[in-house]
């Protein structure tokens, strides 16, 4: 039996319609909503592509059921700036060219924009204790690293 869930997602007022309610949020941003933002990684919440805002903190949008986001506020990375107004961590990634393939650069953004909201200044070892669990195979964790720092800076 379908079930209509309502929630906000960037601002929105959407409503989804799930048959299973277990369903993870994910492919209902993705395929419901056609919000690619998020990426599908591990599908087990360990390597964070899939980071979503979930009432203000960074979740993993993988393993969190779709039921659960009901009645709440989500923001993905398309609600987090826009191309004509880019997020200060967007501004930031793009300056340090912290991307390389790009598949991590959500989850990075997303980890990273949750974190300076509770701890706008933090030092260089907070980001990296932050980012432990953002993969990205690329190595381009230095110049993310550094983009968050700048992002900080900026205030």
């Amino acid at each position: 039996m379908s079930q209509n869930l309502a929630m906000t997602v960037n601002g929105r007022n959407v409503t989804v319609t799930v048959d299973d309610p277990e369903m993870p949020l994910l492919y209902a941003l993705r395929n419901e909503l056609g919000l690619t933002g998020p990426h599908f990684g591990c599908g087990l919440g360990q390597c964070g592509a899939c980071t979503v805002h979930l009432d203000g903190e960074a979740a993993r949008s993988c393993v969190t059921p779709v039921a659960s986001a009901a009645g709440k506020t989500i923001v993905t990375l398309e609600g987090l700036g826009t191309p004509e107004r880019p997020h200060k961590l967007q501004q930031a990634f793009i300056a340090e060219q912290a991307v390389q393939c790009g598949y991590c650069a959500n989850g990075m953004i997303m980890q990273s924009a949750a974190f300076l909201a509770r701890t706008p200044r933090p030092t260089e070892a907070q980001v990296k204790e932050e980012l432990v669990n953002n993969i990205c195979r690329c190595g381009t964790h230095p110049r993310v690293v550094a983009a968050v720092m700048r992002a900080a800076a900026q205030g």
